[in-house]
C-alpha cells in the first residue's frame, strides 16, 4: 500500500509536467498558425486593394489550405474567381461550401446565392434560377427577386419578370411598376391576338399611368386597327401627362389629326410644346401639319429656328424647303445630310449607346427608359 502511495506522489508532478509542456506545445503550434493564417489573408486583401487579382487569389488559396474551415477565405475566394471569369473555380468553391455540414444556416444561403450568381455569369440561366428558388423563403429573398428578375430580362421571359416584379414591390426594394408596364408591353407585342394585346396595354396603363410607352404603343395599335379617333385620344393624353415625351409622337399626332378633323387643338397643343421645348421632332410635325392645311411652306419656321439654334438637322429640312437650282440641290442636300446624321440620333443616358432610333430599354446595357427623348443634337 505504501509503494502505491509513492507512485502516486510520483507520478502526479511527472504527469503535470508532462501536461504543462504539451499545453505549451499546442499554444505555440496555435500562435504560429494564427500568425499566418492573418499574413496570408491580409495580402491577399493588400493585392486585391491593389487590384493585383491574380496575386489575391495565390494568396487566398495559401491561407485556405492553412486554415480549410474558415469559410470567409472561401467566400473571398469564390467571389474573386467569379470576378476573373474563372467560374467553373468559383462554382467548386461554393458548392464545396455547400457541401459542409458544419455551416451556418446564414452561410448556407449566402453560399447558395453566391453560387447562383456564378451560374448567371457563366450564362448557365436555368441552374441559377434553380439555385435561387429556394431562397425566396429566407432573408435573401429580396437580393433572389432581384437575380430572378434580371435572368427573365436576359431570356424575355416577359410574364415570369411581370411576376417577380410584383412580388419585389412588397420587399421593400423600390417601385417596380414603370418596368412592369415594359414587360407588359413587351408581351403585347409578341401577342397575336389583337384584342389581347390591347388589353395588355391598357393593363401597362393602368400599372404605370405616367409612362410613355404603354400609350404610344397603344395608340399604334388603335391606329393599324383604323380606329384614329382613339388613337389621336392616347397621345393628347400623353401630351398632357408627360409633355417631355411629345417629340416621340408629334409625327403621329400630325398624322392623325387631319383624319380625325383635330387639325386646330392638335397643332396648338404642338406649338404649346414647341415653346416649351423647342425640339425639331415637334418643329417637322408642325410645318407638316400646316402644310396640310394649306397655312405654310415651312421655310420660314425653320429659318427662325436656325437664328435661336445653329443646327445642322434645321438647316438640312431648310434647303429642302428652299428654292434652289435642280444641280445644286441634291448636292448640298446630300451633303447636309451626311453632316447631320450623326447628330440625329439617340444616346443612352446610363451607358452611351448610340441609334438611329428611340429605345424603351438600352440594347447595350440594358437600363430601361434611359433614353431621352431628344435628338444628340437637342441635348
Amino acid at each position: 500500500m505504501g509503494l502505491d502511495i509513492g507512485w502516486i506522489f510520483f507520478g502526479l508532478p511527472v504527469a503535470f509536467i508532462l501536461g504543462w509542456l504539451a499545453s505549451r506545445f499546442d499554444l505555440r503550434q496555435l500562435r504560429m498558425e494564427n500568425r499566418s493564417n492573418p499574413k496570408a489573408y491580409f495580402k491577399g486583401l493588400n493585392y486585391l486593394l491593389n487590384e493585383q487579382q491574380d496575386q489575391a487569389i495565390d494568396a487566398f488559396i495559401e491561407a485556405v489550405q492553412r486554415d480549410p474551415d474558415t469559410s470567409e477565405l472561401h467566400f473571398a475566394l469564390g467571389n474573386l474567381f467569379r470576378r476573373r471569369g474563372e467560374f467553373e473555380r468559383a462554382v467548386r468553391v461554393h458548392q464545396h461550401l455547400l457541401s459542409r455540414a458544419d455551416l451556418s444556416s446564414a452561410d448556407t444561403d449566402r453560399a447558395q446565392f453566391d453560387l447562383a450568381l456564378d451560374f448567371v455569369k457563366a450564362g448557365i440561366l436555368d441552374r441559377a434560377e434553380t439555385a435561387l428558388r429556394p431562397l425566396l423563403d429566407t432573408s435573401l429573398a429580396p437580393q433572389a427577386l432581384l437575380a430572378l428578375l434580371s435572368i427573365y430580362e436576359r431570356s424575355r421571359d416577359w410574364r415570369m419578370a411581370a411576376d417577380i416584379s410584383r412580388q419585389l414591390d412588397g420587399k421593400g426594394q423600390g417601385n417596380f411598376s414603370v418596368r412592369r408596364s415594359h414587360y407588359l408591353c413587351e408581351l403585347a407585342i409578341a401577342c397575336k391576338d389583337k384584342t389581347q394585346a390591347e388589353a395588355l396595354l391598357k393593363e401597362a396603363i393602368e400599372t404605370a399611368p405616367e409612362s410613355a410607352r404603354p400609350r404610344i404603343a397603344l395608340a399604334e395599335l388603335l391606329e393599324q386597327d383604323a380606329r384614329h379617333a382613339k388613337a389621336c385620344d392616347q397621345l393628347q393624353e400623353l401630351a398632357q401627362l408627360v409633355p417631355s415625351a411629345m417629340p416621340l409622337v408629334a409625327a403621329s399626332l400630325a398624322r392623325l389629326a387631319p383624319l380625325v378633323q383635330r387639325q386646330i387643338p392638335v397643332l396648338t397643343l404642338l406649338q404649346d410644346s414647341y415653346h416649351e421645348l423647342q425640339s425639331l421632332d415637334v418643329l417637322d410635325a408642325i410645318v407638316h401639319l400646316q402644310t396640310t392645311m394649306g397655312q405654310t411652306d415651312g421655310r420660314e419656321m425653320y429659318g427662325l429656328h436656325l437664328k435661336n439654334h445653329p443646327s445642322l438637322i434645321a438647316a438640312t429640312q431648310l434647303v429642302s424647303e428652299a428654292s434652289l437650282s435642280q444641280e445644286q440641290l441634291p448636292q448640298i442636300q446630300r451633303a447636309l445630310e451626311h453632316a447631320a446624321k450623326p447628330l440625329r440620333r439617340y444616346r443612352c443616358a446610363a451607358c452611351g449607346f448610340e441609334a438611329l432610333q428611340h429605345f424603351w430599354q438600352c440594347p447595350g446595357c440594358q437600363a430601361w427608359d434611359s433614353y431621352p427623348p431628344r435628338r444628340i443634337e437637342e441635348l
